[in-house]
């Protein structure tokens, strides 16, 4: 199931993940009107389709780029004017491309610094794991293969779920101040009780940001969700692109081998456990 960056980042704010601040437009004049609500602040407007590689796509009508960063209220106009039921072909939509027809405004940010911070299901093990770099704004795999020793791994165990210590530990891993400690551990915390609570199989921000200010943002999420959960999920299936069936199971997210246990999390992201017997 596929949602758009700017519902991603509705779903990140239930569990106060910073974010910067913005909103989706439909129309050359919401696209505006948001522009002008936002303040006297730096101004990015992203074309929202299902694809990577949004920046370095071109449109149809012969604009470049689905992102783009713009000063004031007039300029956002001038580029949705120029985005909006246009079509964008990024290496991921092939050159059949994607129409857009909406997209976010928001606050741009003044990076100092950037990382790479995934909330993974671990197949061989079954648990969640989280995937980390001080190498944020490239892809994983390019960092993988040519810095693999630049690539931390933290496994969670999925009765205790993600402990302090560990968020701690990533933090300064990750080469954080001690002044933005506190607060990079909080979003880790955001970010973990997201990925349960929504039965998601995949949490990834690139980038997390350092701001000039030393803020700590989540700027560039995205998602992948257990799709046998989602009639859990009533709220979160109607923001997907597909219609997805009602699933009629029963049971926990986690169950532990050899045991009768069975392991889950409720929509707070609070982890629970109970003994569970099949009708």
């Amino acid at each position: 199931m596929n949602v758009h960056e700017y519902q991603a980042r509705e779903l990140l704010q239930k569990f106060d993940v910073a974010t910067t601040r913005g909103k989706v437009a439909l129309t050359v004049d919401e696209a505006e009107q948001i522009a002008r609500e936002l303040g006297d602040v730096g101004l990015v407007v992203k074309a929202q389709i299902h694809a990577g590689g949004r920046g370095k796509g071109t449109f149809r009508n012969g604009f470049k780029g689905g992102v783009h960063v713009r000063k004031t209220p007039a300029e956002v106009r001038e580029v949705a004017a120029k985005m909006l039921g246009q079509i964008l072909v990024t290496h991921q939509t092939g050159p059949a491309g994607r129409v857009v027809n909406k997209l976010l405004v928001a606050e741009s940010a003044e990076i100092a610094r950037e990382i790479y911070f995934a909330v993974l299901l671990d197949r061989a093990t079954a648990a969640p794991i989280i995937v980390a770099s001080t190498e944020g704004g490239v892809e994983i795999e390019t960092v993988a293969a040519k810095f693999p020793e630049k690539i931390i791994r933290e496994p969670i165990d999925p009765l205790a779920g993600l402990q302090p210590f560990q968020t701690r530990k990533l933090a300064k891993q990750l080469g954080f101040e001690s002044s933005q400690l506190k607060n990079a551990s909080k979003l880790f915390e955001g970010l973990y009780r997201t990925f349960i609570a929504f039965d998601c199989s995949m949490v990834e921000v690139n980038p997390l940001v350092v701001t000039s200010k030393g803020e700590v943002v989540a700027l560039d999420v995205k998602f992948n969700f257990d799709d046998n959960a989602l009639y859990r999920h009533r709220s979160t299936r109607s923001r997907s692109v597909k219609a997805w069936p009602q699933l009629y199971r029963t049971g926990w997210k986690h169950r532990l081998p050899g045991e009768r246990r069975w392991s889950g999390h409720g929509d707070d992201g609070h982890h629970q456990v109970l003994r569970w017997r099949a009708r």
